[in-house]
């Protein structure tokens, strides 16, 4: 099937990884990126077939000049993929306020642009599908990863919230949750950390450790995550959540667990605020 797709993030990592296997396939893209002459060789290839744009996505105005561009050019937008976004490793108490605040304008607040500038569009023609790239990350929590990993959790909540709204109206939401790829995250995310302090060490210190020592060494293939991609955009009925790696379905598992243990744990509790309940108060 020739769609058209709107890719965010597309001239590196997995976005670069999605918009060639798009546009191998016979699609057409509107290739959105902060460097979009990153793209040249691919308009080379392609030519007509790919609409590169210039998008910063916390950009809400941006946003929709993209998307009417692209209407503009191809005539509709089946497939929207939220995919930009970043990480930074740092202890919250030692991320400065507007840092954090622009990795979630970023990451949540783009997914959020994009979304509604293509809605009005998909609703129209009862038809859509839209992807965001988020992360295991979303499920999960890791010391030093506060503002990336809030903003995966919105991400998914915000996903569940507008797959039940726009469900109905023949537009699909899916949510993809990848653990490592070979993208240039992990050493993106490691990049000028700051200096520790000595509280830290034992927890965000452990996990910067680890994520040194994983690059290089990540689980997935951004191909094969692309190739997935391609696949569901023609589903008629993809998840709304879907884990992407063994190394996604391992740590989801284990916090699942740990979650399903405390609540057990703290059943007595959580029911005593019932109106009927009579029992004593008594915390495990």
């Amino acid at each position: 099937m020739n769609q058209v797709w709107l890719i965010t993030g597309s001239a590196a990592g997995l976005g670069r990884s999605i918009t060639e296997a798009a546009l191998a396939a016979g699609n057409r893209v509107i290739a959105a990126a902060r460097s979009p002459q990153r793209l040249s060789d691919l308009v080379a290839t392609y030519g007509e077939r790919i609409l590169t744009v210039e998008l910063d996505v916390t950009d809400a105005a941006a946003g929709q000049r993209a998307v009417a561009a692209g209407i503009k050019a191809f005539g509709v937008i089946d497939v929207l993929v939220n995919n930009a976004g970043y990480g930074h490793m740092s202890p919250f108490e030692q991320t400065q306020e507007q840092a954090f605040r622009t990795e979630v304008e970023t990451n949540f607040f783009g997914v959020v642009n994009m979304t509604r500038a293509v809605l009005p569009a998909m609703r129209a023609r009862r038809a859509g599908y839209i992807f965001q790239i988020s992360s295991v990350g979303g499920r999960i929590g890791n010391p030093g990863l506060g503002a990336y990993q809030s903003a995966k959790w919105a991400v998914g909540g915000f996903s569940e919230v507008l797959a039940q709204e726009v469900g109905p109206l023949g537009i699909r939401v899916c949510c993809l949750e990848p653990g490592g790829m070979h993208t240039g995250w992990a050493e993106r995310a490691g990049e000028n950390p700051p200096e520790l302090l000595a509280d830290y060490q034992d927890t965000v210190g452990v996990m910067m450790g680890f994520l040194q020592q994983y690059v290089g060494h990540e689980n997935s293939d951004p191909a094969k995550v692309a190739e997935v991609l391609l696949q569901l955009a023609t589903h008629p009925e993809p998840p709304v959540h879907l884990l992407l790696g063994s190394d996604a379905v391992h740590y989801c598992g284990e916090a699942e667990s740990a979650r399903q243990n405390s609540a057990e744990r703290w059943r007595d509790v959580s029911e005593y605020t019932d109106i009927a309940q009579h029992r004593s108060l008594r915390l495990p």
